[in-house]
């Protein structure tokens, strides 16, 4: 029987996929900062960076209380990435610190070591943002998904 439905295309395995969501969780047990990532085949977008900012608007990223959520986006076949920080988070880190988080997913996407590099990215976002918005029990809340949002 042939199929018109195409198969999604997994980009992880689970234990990958499992192992980018619990960095995720556990970076943010010590930060009111929000980290999300954001996977897909093919960039719409020459420069990444702007297909990040219409992810991170459109997944409504700018509405944590401290505007301090990142979104780190990654198009596999066109090996394009980007690191999309709100204003709070951005101003208190410089342009420098993002620069170099992107350097090191590269070094890690070059050894085809995609989840790694992501888990490694999630893992110094989360130590930034535990630095600048550190966790405070009476106020804090996860404001938004953990889970890698997929596209297409």
């Amino acid at each position: 029987m042939f199929s018109f439905f195409r198969r999604k295309r997994k980009f992880f395995t689970e234990p990958d996929q499992a192992r980018i969501v619990e960095a995720i969780r556990h970076a943010e047990k010590r930060t009111s900062g929000e980290i999300r990532v954001f996977v897909e085949s093919k960039c719409r977008y020459m420069d990444a960076i702007d297909r990040a900012a219409e992810i991170f608007f459109g997944l409504k990223m700018e509405k944590t209380d401290d505007r301090n959520a990142v979104l780190l986006y990654v198009a596999m076949k066109d090996h394009q990435l980007a690191v999309f920080a709100d204003k709070g988070i951005y101003e208190r880190m410089g342009q420098a610190y993002w620069h170099d988080e992107i350097k090191m997913m590269t070094g890690n996407f070059n050894k085809q070591n995609y989840a790694d590099g992501i888990r490694q990215c999630v893992t110094d976002i989360g130590e930034a943002l535990h630095h600048h918005f550190p966790f405070d029990n009476d106020t804090d809340k996860n404001e938004l998904p953990d889970d890698i949002v997929f596209g297409h």
